[in-house]
C-alpha cells in the first residue's frame, strides 16, 4: 500500500498517456494504493470555492455531510432551520458540476471502468472532522472499511474521489494494512461470511442489529452486503483493532485531489474542514485485477459464492 504521486503535467488532455498506463492506476487502486494528485485536475471558480467555505451546518448529529444524488439530481443533507432558497439552488449547480466534471474526468483516467460503473452519492463536508461529536458508527476519526447501510453493491467495489477545497489546512487522514490482512487478522466467527444467508435474512439480521426495526428488510443484501457492513461495525466498535493496528498517516494539502477504494483501505479521517466528494461503484467485470477485490478474498476465505 503507497500514496501514488500524480502531475498534471503526467497527463496528454487529462488522460494517461496511453493505455497501460490507465491500466496500471486501476490495478494500484486495486491493490489498496490512493492516488494523489498534489495539484486538483477539478476545476472550481474562486466564487464556487468562497461560497462553499461559507457554507455551515447547525446539527451535525442530522447530517454527516450535504448530498448530491447525480441520477435523480436532488440535493439532500441541507439544515433546513438555515437553508436559504438561492443558496441552496447554487450549492445544487455546484454539486452537479462537480460531479459532472469528476466523471469527466475519470471516464479518460480510469478507461478501463469506463461505462461499468454505477455512479453513486457525491457529498460535500463542511464540518470540522476534529471532535466532532457522532455515534460511535457514524464517526469518520475511527478505522473503517467503507459498506452503505442503505446501498448494498452487490459485489460493486467502493471508489472515491475527493478534494480538500480548505483554502490553507490540510485534510489528515491514517490509514492502515488493506483488507486482505485485516480480515483474517481481526474477523471473528461471529462475523464470518455465511453463504448461506438469504438476501431477505441477511437484510431483516442487519435490521435488527442496526435497531432499524422494518427500515431495512426490503433491502436486497447479499451475504457479501451483509459480511461488509457487519465488518464496517466491528472494525469502529472493536478498541484493539483501534488501538495496536498499523497506522499510516497521510496529509492532503489545500487544493489536492485523491481517490481510493475504501471498501480495502481502512481509513479515518482526524481533522479538516471544507472537503468534497464523488463516490463510484465499480462493477466486478470491470477490474483489472479482481482476485485483490473483498469480494474474491471473501468467497475464497468462504469456499463459496456470495452474490
Amino acid at each position: 500500500m503507497a500514496l501514488v504521486t500524480i502531475s498534471l503535467d503526467q497527463l496528454v488532455d487529462g488522460k494517461p498517456a496511453t493505455p497501460e498506463h490507465a491500466r496500471n492506476w486501476c490495478a494500484r487502486l486495486e491493490s489498496g494504493d490512493i492516488l494523489f494528485f498534489p495539484q486538483s485536475p477539478i476545476p472550481f471558480t474562486a466564487d464556487d470555492l468562497a461560497f462553499l467555505r461559507g457554507q455551515q451546518q447547525t446539527d451535525s448529529s442530522l447530517h454527516k455531510n450535504i448530498a448530491y444524488k447525480p441520477n435523480i439530481d436532488k440535493l439532500s443533507g441541507l439544515d433546513a432551520k438555515s437553508a436559504n432558497p438561492a443558496d441552496v439552488e447554487r450549492l445544487h449547480a455546484i454539486m452537479r458540476g462537480y460531479s459532472q466534471h469528476v466523471v469527466s474526468f475519470l471516464t479518460g483516467f480510469l478507461a478501463p471502468y469506463r461505462a461499468q460503473w454505477r455512479l453513486d452519492y457525491a457529498s460535500f463536508r463542511p464540518l470540522e472532522e476534529q471532535n466532532r461529536d457522532l455515534p460511535l458508527r457514524r464517526r469518520n476519526d475511527l478505522l473503517h472499511t467503507d459498506a452503505f447501510p442503505t446501498r448494498p453493491t452487490h459485489g460493486a467495489r467502493i471508489l472515491r474521489f475527493f478534494n480538500n477545497v480548505h483554502p490553507t489546512r490540510t485534510r489528515d487522514w491514517v490509514v492502515s494494512d488493506p483488507f486482505a490482512q485485516t480480515v483474517r487478522q481481526f474477523a471473528p466467527a461471529q462475523i464470518a461470511p455465511h453463504p448461506g444467508t438469504t438476501t431477505t435474512r441477511a437484510g431483516k439480521s442487519l435490521a435488527r442489529a442496526l435497531g432499524l426495526g422494518k427500515a431495512i428488510p426490503s433491502i436486497k443484501r447479499t451475504p457479501y452486503d451483509d459480511f461488509m457492513m457487519r465488518f464496517h461495525n466491528f472494525l469502529k466498535e472493536n478498541e484493539q483493532y483501534q488501538s495496536h493496528t498499523a497506522r499510516y498517516p497521510w496529509q492532503f494539502p489545500a487544493g489536492s485531489s485523491w481517490m481510493v477504494y475504501t471498501d480495502t483501505v481502512p481509513h479515518a479521517v482526524l481533522a479538516g474542514q471544507y472537503a468534497i466528494e464523488q463516490t463510484f461503484l465499480v462493477e466486478p467485470q470491470a477490474l483489472v485485477q479482481p482476485e485483490t477485490s473483498p469480494l474474491r478474498i471473501l468467497e475464497r476465505l468462504a469456499g463459496a459464492p456470495l452474490i
